[in-house]
């Protein structure tokens, strides 16, 4: 069904005989209307799957920039990459930017990517066109300049870009109640985190209950939403290097159990959006770290 979409067709093999105008936008919504389609059908089946849950979550988590849809667009052919896994994406330009250029023969990533445009009647829209992207496993890098490593940071700098700036109060205690890490009590605003734990299990704790913290306090409030939290604190670990072998998504297809396709989407939304607003607001933080002190002059 996706084929035609999915693949590039080389420009010598493509018809001379130009579209008309109505005959292209009849094409681009064939293709829009593809991978919507596309998306669809790899959002049930992520729904269905604790595995394939926990995989999408991983592509998300790498490309935490793409909307639920793009992620699951990248998840459905990622296969096809010399990589079988996506772990830098971009389009020609961005590649031809650096010096790289896909190699011949290789198939981009459709994605969708959103536009603004002005409605008959005035009123802003939003609209869709296809775009190709490319994994860096495809890109023919003998001349690309090498990318400078990333910066690293102690488990105490990540964790207190967790907590730097939260939205509710953060504050110690000795025991909770069953045993709990953190737990969030939205009558004081506060998320208590339980003394003494390991790095690993204070981040997933405590990323956890301000992300729950956020789901019941903002305008989109869920009525149960411990498992988008769940979900979110996985993400930002894997975003950060974090051990997440004590997570485990064997429940979800039961959480998302009934759900229609759109809803299971809009969750999946959710639990982006949740992680991003958390994650940015580290990497301002992370940022103004790795950055050296300012020379003022002064002596």
């Amino acid at each position: 069904m996706y084929d035609d979409l999915l693949n590039n067709t080389p420009a010598t093999e493509q018809s001379d005989q130009p579209l008309s105008k109505e005959d292209y936008a009849a094409k681009k919504k064939t293709e829009r209307e593809e991978l919507f389609a596309l998306s669809d059908d790899t959002a049930l089946a992520v729904s269905g799957d604790g595995d394939k849950f926990q995989k999408y979550l991983d592509v998300q988590s790498k490309f935490d920039r793409y909307g639920a849809v793009n992620a699951l667009l990248v998840m459905a052919q990622e296969a096809k990459l010399p990589s079988q896994s996506a772990s830098r994406l971009g389009d020609f330009d961005y590649w031809k930017s650096r010096g790289g250029a896909p190699r011949l023969g290789q198939t981009g990533i459709a994605i969708l990517e959103p536009r603004e445009y002005t409605k008959e009647d005035n009123t802003p829209g939003v609209g869709y066109n296809v775009k190709k992207v490319f994994d860096i496993s495809q890109i023919d890098t003998r001349r690309m300049k090498a990318a400078p490593p990333p910066p690293t940071y102690t488990d105490r700098q990540i964790l207190g870009a967790l907590i730097s700036k939260a939205p509710v109060k953060i504050t110690g205690v000795d025991t909770l109640p069953n045993g709990a890490g953190a737990k969030f009590d939205p009558q004081t605003d506060t998320i208590s985190v339980r003394k003494g734990m390991e790095f690993a299990d204070t981040f997933r704790s405590v990323a956890q209950e301000l992300a729950y913290a956020d789901l019941t306090t903002g305008p989109d409030t869920q009525a149960d939403p411990q498992f988008s939290a769940y979900c979110a604190s996985y993400m930002l670990c894997k975003k950060h290097g974090v051990d997440t072998q004590s997570f485990d998504f064997a429940e979800a297809p039961k959480v998302l159990a009934g759900k229609e396709t759109r809803d299971v989407k809009s969750e999946l939304s959710q639990i982006r959006d949740v992680a991003e607003d958390i994650s940015g607001r580290m990497a301002r933080q992370l940022d103004a770290v790795s950055k050296p002190p300012r020379d003022t002059g002064a002596r």
